[in-house]
């Protein structure tokens, strides 16, 4: 994962922030009765991408997560509010 923080630690809010998409994904794909492994092909990617996505460990680009949504007949919704 590249850096994106000063000596590596990634802020709280920002990993719970991770996790909170990582669940949204993961529930959303099993809904739609999809393997990580068939999802990824749907997506143009590795199954070990959208197996990082799940677990909280990717931090995806904003046009990683328009496909993602596509991929899964889901409409990518982003709020922004104070997440300290």
């Amino acid at each position: 994962m590249k850096k994106r923080y000063p000596g590596d630690d990634v802020p709280v809010s920002a990993e719970r922030l991770r996790a909170s998409v990582a669940a949204e994904v993961r529930a959303a794909r099993k809904e739609s009765k999809l393997t990580q492994e068939r999802l990824a092909e749907i997506c143009g990617t590795q199954k070990s991408n959208i197996s990082r996505m799940e677990s909280g460990r990717y931090n995806p680009s904003l046009d990683f997560l328009v496909k993602l949504a596509e991929s899964l007949d889901r409409e990518l919704t982003i709020h922004i509010s104070n997440c300290r």
